[in-house]
Protein backbone atom coordinates (compact mmCIF):
# COMPACT_ATOMS: atom_id res chain seq x y z
CA UNK A 1 0.00 0.00 0.00
CA UNK A 2 2.80 2.54 0.79
CA UNK A 3 4.31 1.84 -2.39
CA UNK A 4 1.13 2.03 -4.10
CA UNK A 5 0.63 5.43 -2.36
CA UNK A 6 4.29 6.93 -3.16
CA UNK A 7 3.96 10.12 -4.89
CA UNK A 8 -0.26 10.78 -4.15
CA UNK A 9 -0.96 14.00 -2.41
CA UNK A 10 -2.17 12.40 0.71
CA UNK A 11 0.55 10.22 0.76
CA UNK A 12 2.27 11.22 4.61
CA UNK A 13 -1.53 10.97 5.28
CA UNK A 14 -1.27 7.21 5.42
CA UNK A 15 1.93 6.55 6.16
CA UNK A 16 1.24 8.67 9.59
CA UNK A 17 -1.89 6.34 10.13
CA UNK A 18 -0.16 3.47 9.33
CA UNK A 19 3.00 4.22 11.17
CA UNK A 20 1.77 5.97 13.94
CA UNK A 21 -2.28 4.28 14.44
CA UNK A 22 -3.78 7.57 14.69
CA UNK A 23 -7.16 7.05 14.63
CA UNK A 24 -8.80 9.16 11.13
CA UNK A 25 -10.03 12.08 13.43
CA UNK A 26 -6.55 12.32 15.40
CA UNK A 27 -4.96 12.26 11.82
CA UNK A 28 -7.35 14.74 10.24
CA UNK A 29 -7.14 17.05 13.24
CA UNK A 30 -3.07 17.19 13.06
CA UNK A 31 -1.90 20.99 12.71
CA UNK A 32 1.58 21.81 11.43
CA UNK A 33 2.24 23.28 15.13
CA UNK A 34 1.72 19.67 16.58
CA UNK A 35 4.86 18.31 14.60
CA UNK A 36 8.33 19.18 15.52
CA UNK A 37 10.29 17.62 12.57
CA UNK A 38 13.88 18.79 13.86
CA UNK A 39 12.86 16.96 17.30
CA UNK A 40 11.07 14.16 15.55
CA UNK A 41 7.34 14.32 17.54
CA UNK A 42 4.22 14.18 16.78
CA UNK A 43 1.80 15.36 19.73
CA UNK A 44 -2.28 14.45 19.32
CA UNK A 45 -3.96 16.85 20.59
CA UNK A 46 -7.16 17.23 19.10
CA UNK A 47 -9.08 15.20 17.08
CA UNK A 48 -11.73 16.80 13.84
CA UNK A 49 -15.56 15.70 14.17
CA UNK A 50 -18.19 16.82 12.54
CA UNK A 51 -21.14 18.08 14.03
CA UNK A 52 -24.44 19.66 12.49
CA UNK A 53 -22.38 19.77 9.42
CA UNK A 54 -19.26 21.54 10.92
CA UNK A 55 -16.28 20.78 11.50
CA UNK A 56 -14.41 21.21 14.60
CA UNK A 57 -11.21 20.53 16.23
CA UNK A 58 -12.09 18.59 19.79
CA UNK A 59 -10.49 17.06 22.95
CA UNK A 60 -9.29 13.48 22.14
CA UNK A 61 -11.17 10.48 23.00
CA UNK A 62 -9.61 9.87 26.33
CA UNK A 63 -6.86 11.29 28.51
CA UNK A 64 -4.56 9.04 27.25
CA UNK A 65 -5.32 9.67 23.76
CA UNK A 66 -3.47 12.84 24.38
CA UNK A 67 0.02 12.03 23.64
CA UNK A 68 3.52 12.53 22.02
CA UNK A 69 5.37 9.92 19.64
CA UNK A 70 8.90 10.19 18.24
CA UNK A 71 8.52 9.78 14.30
CA UNK A 72 9.67 7.18 12.44
CA UNK A 73 12.83 8.63 9.84
CA UNK A 74 10.18 7.43 7.25
CA UNK A 75 7.46 9.45 8.53
CA UNK A 76 9.24 12.30 9.14
CA UNK A 77 10.62 12.28 5.91
CA UNK A 78 7.23 12.24 4.03
CA UNK A 79 5.69 14.95 6.02
CA UNK A 80 8.66 17.33 5.24
CA UNK A 81 7.43 16.03 1.19
CA UNK A 82 3.96 16.76 2.38
CA UNK A 83 4.78 20.55 3.52
CA UNK A 84 6.66 21.30 0.83
CA UNK A 85 3.80 20.04 -1.63
CA UNK A 86 0.92 21.88 0.79
CA UNK A 87 3.12 25.29 0.54
CA UNK A 88 2.52 24.90 -3.38
CA UNK A 89 -0.95 24.58 -3.08
CA UNK A 90 -1.35 27.37 -0.95
CA UNK A 91 0.63 29.52 -3.33
CA UNK A 92 -1.45 28.21 -5.91
CA UNK A 93 -4.68 29.16 -3.59
CA UNK A 94 -3.73 32.23 -3.34
CA UNK A 95 -6.40 34.35 -1.31
CA UNK A 96 -9.09 31.19 -1.52
CA UNK A 97 -6.23 29.83 1.24
CA UNK A 98 -8.58 28.39 4.16
CA UNK A 99 -4.95 29.08 6.73
CA UNK A 100 -6.29 25.99 9.61
CA UNK A 101 -2.86 25.53 10.44
CA UNK A 102 -3.93 21.93 9.24
CA UNK A 103 -1.25 19.22 8.53
CA UNK A 104 -3.68 17.40 5.93
CA UNK A 105 -6.11 19.87 4.01
CA UNK A 106 -7.90 20.21 1.02
CA UNK A 107 -6.39 21.98 -1.90
CA UNK A 108 -7.71 25.13 -0.49
CA UNK A 109 -6.56 24.76 3.35
CA UNK A 110 -9.81 23.57 4.41
CA UNK A 111 -10.70 20.56 6.70
CA UNK A 112 -10.61 17.14 5.12
CA UNK A 113 -13.79 15.07 4.94
CA UNK A 114 -13.43 11.46 6.56
CA UNK A 115 -15.88 9.80 4.41
CA UNK A 116 -13.83 11.65 1.50
CA UNK A 117 -10.70 10.07 3.28
CA UNK A 118 -12.08 6.67 2.70
CA UNK A 119 -12.88 6.98 -0.89
CA UNK A 120 -9.24 7.73 -1.56
CA UNK A 121 -8.41 5.15 0.46
CA UNK A 122 -10.35 2.76 -1.07
CA UNK A 123 -9.36 3.46 -4.77
CA UNK A 124 -5.27 3.18 -3.36
CA UNK A 125 -6.14 -0.04 -2.10
CA UNK A 126 -7.83 -1.17 -5.40
CA UNK A 127 -4.84 0.28 -7.07
CA UNK A 128 -2.41 -1.84 -5.14
CA UNK A 129 -4.43 -5.05 -5.35
CA UNK A 130 -5.48 -5.10 -1.95
CA UNK A 131 -8.67 -6.15 -0.12
CA UNK A 132 -11.25 -3.34 0.86
CA UNK A 133 -11.12 -2.50 4.51
CA UNK A 134 -11.46 0.17 6.77
CA UNK A 135 -9.08 3.49 7.49
CA UNK A 136 -9.36 2.46 10.65
CA UNK A 137 -7.84 -1.02 9.62
CA UNK A 138 -4.41 1.02 9.67
CA UNK A 139 -4.58 1.52 13.12
CA UNK A 140 -4.70 -1.89 13.65
CA UNK A 141 -2.02 -2.75 11.33
CA UNK A 142 0.31 -0.36 13.13
CA UNK A 143 -0.62 -2.56 16.48
CA UNK A 144 -0.07 -6.08 14.85
CA UNK A 145 3.22 -4.68 13.20
CA UNK A 146 4.81 -3.27 16.53
CA UNK A 147 3.86 -6.68 18.75
CA UNK A 148 4.86 -8.62 15.85
CA UNK A 149 8.44 -6.72 16.19
CA UNK A 150 8.23 -7.62 19.65
CA UNK A 151 7.90 -3.93 21.07
CA UNK A 152 6.09 -4.54 24.44
CA UNK A 153 2.09 -4.12 24.91
CA UNK A 154 2.79 -1.34 27.38
CA UNK A 155 4.35 0.70 24.35
CA UNK A 156 1.69 -0.31 22.13
CA UNK A 157 -0.55 0.30 24.46
CA UNK A 158 0.65 3.89 24.47
CA UNK A 159 1.48 4.60 20.90
CA UNK A 160 -2.30 3.96 20.57
CA UNK A 161 -3.77 6.13 23.42
CA UNK A 162 -5.47 3.27 24.73
CA UNK A 163 -6.65 4.07 28.87
CA UNK A 164 -5.98 0.50 30.00
CA UNK A 165 -3.30 -2.05 29.01
CA UNK A 166 -5.92 -5.02 29.23
CA UNK A 167 -7.88 -3.06 25.82
CA UNK A 168 -4.69 -3.48 23.64
CA UNK A 169 -4.07 -7.17 25.04
CA UNK A 170 -7.86 -8.14 24.67
CA UNK A 171 -8.15 -6.86 20.79
CA UNK A 172 -4.17 -7.87 19.48
CA UNK A 173 -3.73 -11.40 21.78
CA UNK A 174 -4.12 -12.79 18.25
CA UNK A 175 -0.29 -11.66 17.47
CA UNK A 176 1.18 -13.05 20.78
CA UNK A 177 1.33 -16.42 19.89
CA UNK A 178 4.27 -15.89 17.83
CA UNK A 179 5.81 -13.41 20.39
CA UNK A 180 5.44 -16.51 22.99
CA UNK A 181 7.78 -18.64 20.41
CA UNK A 182 10.33 -15.90 20.23
CA UNK A 183 10.12 -15.60 23.99
CA UNK A 184 10.86 -19.16 24.43
CA UNK A 185 13.33 -19.74 21.40
CA UNK A 186 15.30 -17.03 23.94
CA UNK A 187 15.00 -18.35 26.80
CA UNK A 188 16.07 -21.69 24.92
CA UNK A 189 19.37 -19.56 24.03
CA UNK A 190 20.07 -18.39 27.19
CA UNK A 191 19.74 -22.41 29.18
CA UNK A 192 21.75 -23.89 26.49
CA UNK A 193 24.44 -21.17 26.87
CA UNK A 194 24.18 -20.64 22.97
CA UNK A 195 23.56 -16.59 23.35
Amino acid sequence: MLETVRGDRLEALYTVALAMGLRQGEALGLRWDDIDLDAGVLTVQATLQRVNKTFTLAEPKTARSRRTLPLPDRVGDSLRAHRTRQLEERLAAGPMWEDQGLVFSTRTGGYLHGSNVTRDFQRILAHAGLPQMRFHDMRHACASLLLAQGVQPRVVMEVLGHSQIALTMNLYAHVLPEAQRDAAISMNAVLTGNT
